[in-house]
């Protein structure tokens, strides 16, 4: 099927050169917040591992006592207009990505499908933030921000742009970026991306999952690239008997839960094991289902960066220095 798409692909870099060409000349001119914005977005569809870096930043302006919250679109939520996920809100309302940030970092998200509307709603709630962080916002060029941190996925250097490939725009748009994350273990592409052009700070990340205790597992998950899920917890031990994969932001139906259950009796598995984004995803009767059968447990990823000090020090100074006009 790439094959046969590859001739779109040019196709869709053009549309996306002439789009940003609009907002590079100010035919287009982006609205502005009064709180700052941080954007954390990426190049490609899913799977680079901005989700738990906006939930780790949250955390770690959080611990030097500013308020934040996030912004984001709530893709594939039922809802409409702007809010405020709630407490125990469900994925159909709000999105699988909001609803887990909000658990995770225990701070307001705000969903909009223009985020401008979202920022607005967050600044007329009490208690207004000191910071927005723009979850998946390096594409949503229509709300101002004072600094774009941009996380690369090791397949970025070689994918095709969409439709063909994964990447929604290509290197050259990171001269818009202030920093690049990259994972620990792919230092080998620091000299690829300085080949390619790009000078800013990397921000280098190690990701960890976290699990009770290792088991032979059902591992499912609906997430771009459950291949790397796999392997991670087969990294922290577990004896992965099975692996079922949907697409990205995949809702789960009780025909998939029974498909799971028969998984786990012929496997003869001891737990089902799935990611924090696919757990929410699952409703409290779907989750007793599964639970019926064995234990149910989530991953945890984690993110933590390196020189955590210094890069929330270089962060706050150009959020100073850039605030929108």
């Amino acid at each position: 099927m790439t094959g046969a798409l590859l001739p779109l692909a040019p196709l869709y870099a053009a549309a996306v050169s002439a789009k940003n060409l609009a907002w590079d000349r100010g035919w287009l001119r982006p609205r502005s917040l009064q709180a700052p914005v941080i954007s954390i977005g990426n190049l490609s569809v899913g799977g680079s591992g901005k989700t738990p870096l906006v939930i780790h930043l949250a955390e770690l302006l959080t611990e030097r006592g500013i308020a934040v919250d996030v912004l984001s679109r709530g893709y594939g939520r039922h809802s409409s207009g702007a809010l405020c996920v709630q407490p125990g809100g469900t994925v159909e309302q709000f999105g699988d990505e909001p609803v887990l940030i909000s658990q995770a970092a225990s701070i307001p998200v705000y969903i909009a499908d223009d985020r401008y509307e979202a920022g607005l709603l967050a600044e007329s709630a009490a208690g207004n933030p000191r910071l927005h962080l723009l979850d998946d916002g390096f594409q949503h060029r229509q709300l101002s921000r004072s600094v774009d941190i941009v996380v690369l996925h090791r397949s970025d250097f070689t994918s095709q742009f969409l439709p063909a490939g994964r990447l929604r725009e290509g290197f050259s748009s990171l001269r818009r970026a202030q920093f690049i994350v990259l994972r620990a273990e792919d230092h080998d592409l620091e000299s690829e991306l300085r080949r390619r052009g790009q000078h800013q700070p990397i921000w280098w990340i190690e990701r960890r999952l976290t699990i009770s205790a290792p088991r032979r597992v059902i591992a499912f998950c609906g997430i771009a690239r459950p291949e790397e899920f796999s392997s991670a917890l087969q990294g922290e031990g577990c004896a992965v008997a099975a692996l079922r994969a949907w697409r990205d932001h995949h809702r789960f139906t009780n025909a998939d839960l029974a498909e799971l259950i028969e998984l786990r009796r012929q496997h003869e598995a001891e737990a089902f094991m799935t990611t924090e984004k696919d757990l929410v995803r699952l409703s409290p009767e779907q989750r007793h289902l599964l639970e019926t059968a064995a234990p149910l447990e989530a991953a945890r990823l984690r993110v933590r960066l390196a020189d955590e000090a210094v890069a929330v020090d270089q962060l706050l100074q150009l959020v100073s220095a850039n605030r929108p006009q």
